[in-house]
Order: structure tokens, then sequence, then C-alpha cells
């Protein structure tokens, strides 16, 4: 049994293809197959169920490929060791963000991660919640900025800072002038939302239950953008982080936006990482420049009224 086997297996329970499979380790595929074969009869177990337009593992199968990737993981950390020795700011680090999150915060601290680390070389994956822990437990991931709390006992975390929402309403609806909002004053309110499996989905939902909203009926966005035209066009209203609202974000036309009373309803942000991971020091490190962000970006942004807005463009 050698590395080079376990990253076959790997990557056909991944893929559940030989042809794909083998183009994923650039070899052939009779050799991927061959090299399949040998180490079921090592093992003296089969692994894969082979069918003519598909691969499925077998249940010794699963749970061999699972292990696979966690003795691969480690072995990339041991490699990861003895470069974070010999220079800890160079090299690569992975880093997960999900959606509703990334292109809003990375305009903000990409910029002082180069200044800081002009030596490393940052690889951003964006996808949502559940798919950044499985590439991080999976080794694919150095660490992720995920929302709190995290119920994983195998992840290592360190805050980074509260995000407050603010609530994103059409021009002329009946809260569009309210100061200081309250959550009470939600209660007969049904929000749009983002679809299943968008973390800041359930950040909303959560929000709903404490002041008694709803969700809106037969809509589900799969975007921050997509419930921004939405509220734009007056189908409802929507929460939306601080982030998502401030620049390099345009202002929307047509919304107002209505900041909460304190305590705001907010989500916490931390940076996490396997507490196996070689990398604990230097993410420590980083996770000190993703915390020092530019004064003023958490607070809420100045607005102008729509006759406000409709003046200027006259007198332009």
């Amino acid at each position: 049994m050698n590395l080079r086997d376990l990253r076959y297996l790997v990557a056909l329970a991944e893929l559940r293809h030989f042809g794909r499979a083998a183009d994923a380790c650039h070899v052939s595929q009779p050799t991927l197959s061959t090299q399949i074969k040998k180490l079921e009869d090592e093992l003296g177990v089969s692994l894969v169920e082979r069918a003519p337009r598909h691969v499925m593992l077998t249940p010794a199968g699963h749970d061999i490929a699972a292990r696979a990737r966690r003795v691969l993981a480690e072995v990339e950390q041991m490699r990861e060791t003895a470069r974070r020795t010999s220079d800890p700011e160079a090299g690569s680090v992975r880093i997960g963000f999900f959606p509703t999150l990334g292109p809003y915060l990375l305009p903000h601290v990409v910029p002082r991660i180069r200044a800081r680390f002009p030596r490393l070389e940052l690889l951003l994956v964006e996808e949502k919640t559940e798919a950044v822990l499985h590439l991080l437990r999976d080794g694919k991931l150095d660490a992720a900025v995920l929302a709190l709390p995290l119920h994983e006992d195998w992840l290592e975390t360190a805050f980074l800072f509260e995000e407050p929402f603010m609530l994103a309403v059409p021009e002329g609806h009946p809260l569009a002038g309210h100061r200081d909002l309250r959550l009470a004053e939600l209660s007969d309110q049904h929000l749009l939302l983002l679809e299943e499996g968008h973390c800041l989905r359930d950040q909303a939902l959560a929000v709903c239950s404490l002041a008694g909203a709803g969700e809106k009926e037969g809509f589900r966005a799969t975007s921050l953008e997509t419930l921004r035209q939405m509220v734009a066009a007056g189908v409802g209203v929507t929460l939306l982080p601080m982030l998502a609202v401030k620049p390099p974000v345009s202002p929307s036309e047509n919304i107002r936006l209505l900041e909460f009373g304190n305590p705001p309803p907010s989500r916490k942000l931390a940076l996490a990482w396997r507490k196996s991971s070689a990398m604990g020091g230097f993410l420590h490190q980083l996770a000190e420049v993703l915390r020092d962000l530019p004064p003023g970006l958490l607070d809420p942004p100045k607005q102008t009224s729509a006759a406000a807005r409709g003046k200027r463009r006259a007198g332009a």
C-alpha cells in the first residue's frame, strides 16, 4: 500500500468514474483500475462496485476512502510543517469563505494580508458553509472564515468580529422612516430569505423567530444581490449584513437601509482550522489581520432619501 494508491481511491470515491478519476490523477484509466484492484487484493476486501455506467463504493470502500483522506491530509500537514519551519510567512494558504461574506469582506482584507505577508500566496475558495466544512475537514482548505457557533470538535477557532444586520425596505415602505428600529416592529413582516444551505438564511430565521416575523412564501433567493433587487422592486423586505451595504458595493436605488437599536441583530465570525493543523501559529497571526478592519466599516452607512438623490441628479 502506498500514498499513490490512496490518492487513486480518494479520487475514485469523489468522482465515481474511473476515466475522470484517472484524468484527475494524471494517469491512464487502466493504470488506475489496476492499482485499485491491487489495493483490494492487499486489503482482502472489495472497495468498489463496478457497473457499466457508474461506480459505487462498498461500505468498506467508503470507510477506507474516508481514512485515506485523513492519511493524505496528515501527510500534507507534515510537508506544511517543514515548509513553515523554514519560512513561516511564505508558501500558500487556502482559505474558504461563504457567499454572503466573501465578496464583501475580501476587498477590505486582501490588501492588508498582502501588505503583512508579502511572500504569501492566497488561494481563496467560495462555497456554502457545509461545503467549506467538508473541504476543511478533508484537508483541501487550510482555514475558513465561518459564522459562529461551530459545533465540530475537530476545529480550532479565533474570533474575528461581530457584523450587524440592517433591514432593507423599499422606498415608501411604512417602516422606511423609522430610526433605531426595534425587533418587535418586524412582527407583522414576512422577510425575503435565501434558499436552503446558506448560513445567512438560518441567521435571518433566528432573527425572525425573536421578532415574531415570518418568511415570505413562494420566493427564495440564490444570492444577496437577488434579495437586494427584489427589495428595490418593492417585492418585500430583507436583512442584509453590514459589509454587504458598504463600499465598494454601490448604494441601491429605491432601497432604505434601517439601523436597529442597540443591541442590533448580528452574526459572529471566526477564522477556523483543524486542531491538527501544522499552521496554527501562522493562522493566529492571519486572524489578527482579518480582525483589524478599516475604521467605521461595521458602522451603518450614511444615506440620502430618494428625493434628495433626485435633486442631486437634476443638478448634475
